[in-house]
């Protein structure tokens, strides 16, 4: 019989839990009386336990990955796995985990759509003593978030306005001052991630903090004037929506012949809607032949071999499998009745309470590098690079 691990649950939740236990009816309850109280009983056995795994889409080849990676290393480790993908849709993601709950899962790994849509959920997840660790995504508004596990997000954002900086020549790869930099002024526009995810704050205000000195001396100009995160941001991340805003953007502010040198994009299937949108408009094909300088994030293969071929100039590489290895170890942790190892208990405040986080280190990828972090690590082939699937 399965014995579950509420020793994990914070300290605040433990009176939730017994009330669960007494009364056996809430969300999440299905064990007997035999099982183990909080903090007491005997563990059970990784392969009798099922963690629940909600990933936001499968549009994306991004979060395939993780998903992937993350049942893997968790079927690897002895437990049985429940992921389920969402679409992108809300409902649907509340669905699922109301399902996962009501299945009696031990705990649950979220990443969510919607960072403010699953109060009830998690409410639910507290009652019933499941765990549950957030998932790259900070879920908001609720004190049932029992860890968090992302990458330096601010610093991702520093990255990506380093590597337009970088392609501007600006700065060199390393981030050191350009001795020869030419003195511009550079015309840029700025693109910004979905206003519901909590981590698109973060990307924008490391890039909009970056590039704050070039654009208070003119080096950088944005002749639209759109510098507000409200005005550029991008729901859902969607390529397409980003595509029509660039085309939007060409239209009213250069038509006139005006010159864009260089486009901040937080995503790479923000950045190929970007692209395409430029090269619609005459410019390109590629950065040698008059392309802007556009940053991404995420290392998808289809931007990462646009990369190779000189279109797109940059993305962040987030190696998921690290991510889903210390989802992994706090998962694990919590199942042991032990707290996991955090690096960061001070910057993700989610409204309620300050999660306890780890953070990842995050890498940017030049035309350059391509071999030396994605291929030699093994994340890509060299086929995949060159075939860009």
């Amino acid at each position: 019989m399965r014995t579950r691990k509420f020793a994990a649950v914070a300290a605040g939740l433990t009176m939730a839990f017994a009330l669960a236990a007494c009364g056996g009816e809430g969300a999440g309850s299905g064990n007997d009386s035999t099982d183990a109280p909080a903090g007491g009983g005997e563990t059970a056995a990784a392969g009798d336990q099922t963690i629940g795994v909600a990933m936001p889409t499968q549009t994306s080849e991004r979060w395939i990955a993780d998903g992937d990676a993350v049942k893997s290393q968790l079927e690897e480790a002895g437990y049985t796995v429940d992921l389920q993908f969402a679409n992108d849709d809300i409902p649907t993601q509340t669905q699922q985990i109301d399902q996962m709950i009501l299945q009696d899962v031990d705990l649950l790994i979220i990443a969510s759509i919607d960072g403010t849509a699953l109060t009830s959920q998690l409410d639910a997840a507290g009652a019933a003593g499941i765990p549950v660790i957030a998932y790259d995504r900070l879920i908001n508004g609720s004190e049932n978030v029992d860890f968090y596990v992302t990458f330096d997000n601010y610093n991702v954002g520093v990255q990506q306005a380093t590597s337009l900086l970088v392609g501007l020549g600006l700065l060199n790869e390393d981030g050191s001052e350009n001795p020869d930099a030419p003195a511009g002024p550079f015309n840029i526009e700025v693109f910004a991630g979905s206003p519901d995810d909590n981590n698109a704050g973060f990307f924008f205000n490391g890039a909009m903090d970056t590039l704050k000195p070039y654009l208070d001396d003119g080096t950088l100009v944005v002749p639209s004037g759109q510098t507000e995160f409200d005005t550029v941001a991008t729901l859902r991340w969607s390529q397409e929506a980003a595509q029509k805003r660039m085309e939007d953007l060409l239209t009213s502010t250069y038509s006139g012949g005006e010159e864009l040198h260089g486009v901040l994009s937080p995503f790479d299937g923000i950045s190929r809607g970007i692209i395409t949108a430029l090269q619609g408009a005459g410019y390109g094909p590629t950065l040698e032949e008059g392309l802007p300088v556009v940053s991404g994030q995420d290392a998808e293969i289809a931007s990462v071999a646009l990369i190779d071929q000189g279109v797109q100039f940059s993305t962040i590489f987030k190696d998921t499998r690290k991510l889903a290895t210390e989802s992994v170890r706090a998962a694990e942790a919590f199942l042991q009745g032990e707290e996991p190892e955090a690096n960061d208990t001070e910057t993700y405040d989610n409204g309620v309470k300050v999660v306890p986080s780890y953070l990842l280190e995050s890498d940017i990828v030049y035309a350059d590098n391509i071999t030396e972090l994605l291929v030699d690590s093994g994340y890509y082939t060299a086929e995949q690079v060159e075939q860009g699937s």
